[in-house]
């Protein structure tokens, strides 16, 4: 009866971390589903906001601002360029990660930080720049709530990913997965693909 007892307690040390992992893992699962709706739900509110700029533009008799011609293209091109190409930045931060090589990881995050806070940047440079204001017409209201609303999601993904990077340093951080990193990842893809609607519907379609 004693000699059983060895591999009874083995057995169940085995049953309980198989329990425990089997419960992360369901956790996680349910973390990540519980994300995309949130994603899903903002998707739904952007698609609104498309959806009243598309009616306002075919039907107003004077879309654009008193004075105003168009929009300049090149700078929102060039910030579109680089927001769009922190998309792989963050993929390969990411393969770097699962790779366990923290250092490239982190390079990698850094950079897509970096290429975000770029794009604020460029959009700030453009708003001064820009001859009409939020008052101006049906066009000047759509125009600051739909590049505001998204620029507010790219500077939420920034300061989300300067979070993850200070976790990256914590000791064991990754030992209950990497959640945290894949949902900013998701989000960030997430903001990219809604700037390129933007990007077509606001400069693109004038």
């Amino acid at each position: 009866m004693t000699s059983l007892e060895p591999t009874l307690n083995q057995e169940t040390l085995e049953q309980s971390s198989h329990a425990a992992h089997e419960h992360e893992h369901d956790e996680a699962g349910n973390s990540m589903f519980g994300f995309i709706v949130f994603l899903l739900s903002e998707s739904v509110i952007f698609l609104s906001f498309f959806a009243g700029y598309i009616v306002y533009k075919t039907t107003a008799s004077n879309w654009l601002p008193s004075g105003v011609e168009g929009l300049e293209v090149r700078d929102p091109a060039i910030n579109t360029i680089v927001l769009v190409s922190s998309s792989f930045v963050i993929y390969i931060s990411e393969r770097y990660l699962h790779d366990k090589n923290l250092w490239g990881f982190r390079f990698f995050w850094l950079l897509t930080m970096a290429m975000g806070s770029y794009f604020l940047y460029g959009q700030a440079v453009e708003w001064q720049s820009l001859q009409f204001g939020f008052s101006s017409g049906v066009f000047g209201g759509t125009f600051y709530l739909l590049t505001g609303f998204h620029g507010l999601h790219v500077f939420t993904g920034v300061l989300l990913q300067g979070i993850m990077l200070i976790r990256s340093f914590l000791p064991n951080n990754y030992e209950g997965g990497e959640f945290g990193v894949e949902a900013t990842s998701l989000f960030w893809h997430f903001v990219d693909v809604i700037w390129i609607i933007l990007f077509i519907l606001i400069y693109v379609w004038q």
